[in-house]
């Protein structure tokens, strides 16, 4: 007799990796598909991507990890709500950390590197000129993630990764129409400093950049039952 995990992968088509579910998790948060205070039901997930519930608390306990989920005794897993003290630490965290990551990768540029960032602000122009509002916020928040890989340290690039999906839910709790993405220009000019060498400049444009995504958040945003089935199709 065939296993429910096995079931469950016929129904979906086939049975999903333990890193694919986390990166389509992290993905639909980074989308604002999936908003703060979501239920992340168990048997829907595992039901959702064809795998066993074991499998599912074991992603969700990585993304407790990751602050990105959190674990509620009784009741289950939820998208997190970062109260404006943590988002407020978040956002220290990445001016401490952001300008760092700029000094790094300024040391180590190369053509290769400065491709992938070209390539990466044209992806994001194309969404713009396409109105793909869920790949430009998307976007906005790897652009930073890709800046922390490419400078050469991964514990700077899992920090950035986790830092950026807390501040797509902090946006996203916030209610920040105005900081649903970053500004294209920023990120140009970010760039265009770091291709000439000028770390200070990059540093400074950085902060300018992150202060005004904080400045632009605003109290409220609320959740209520989400169609799982449907983001994840």
């Amino acid at each position: 007799m065939p296993s429910k995990a096995t079931a469950r992968a016929e129904a979906a088509g086939r049975e999903h990796t333990f890193d694919e579910i986390v990166e389509k998790i992290s993905a639909a948060i980074l989308e604002h598909r999936l908003v703060p205070g979501t239920k992340l039901g168990e048997d829907r997930l595992a039901t959702i991507f064809g795998t066993s519930r074991a499998k599912i608390r074991e992603v969700l306990a990585r993304l407790a990890h990751e602050q990105v989920v959190e674990l509620v005794p009784q009741r289950g897993a939820f998208v997190a709500k970062p109260t404006i003290e943590q988002a407020q630490d978040v956002f220290e965290a990445r001016r401490l950390i952001e300008p760092g990551v700029l000094r790094r990768l300024v040391a180590t540029l190369d053509d290769v590197k400065l491709q992938r960032l070209r390539r990466h602000l044209d992806q994001e122009a194309d969404a713009r000129r396409r109105e793909d509002k869920r790949a430009i916020v998307r976007l906005s928040g790897e652009f930073h993630t890709l800046l922390a890989e490419l400078a050469g340290n991964s514990a700077l690039a899992r920090t950035m990764r986790e830092l950026s999906t807390l501040t797509c839910l902090i946006i996203s709790l916030y209610d920040a129409p105005t900081a649903t993405s970053c500004r294209a220009d920023e990120h140009e000019e970010i760039v265009a400093a770091v291709k000439r060498g000028d770390v200070e400049s990059a540093q400074s444009l950085m902060l300018h950049h992150l202060d005004h995504i904080e400045s632009s958040l605003n109290l409220g945003g609320s959740a209520g039952e989400a169609d799982l089935e449907s983001i994840f199709a």
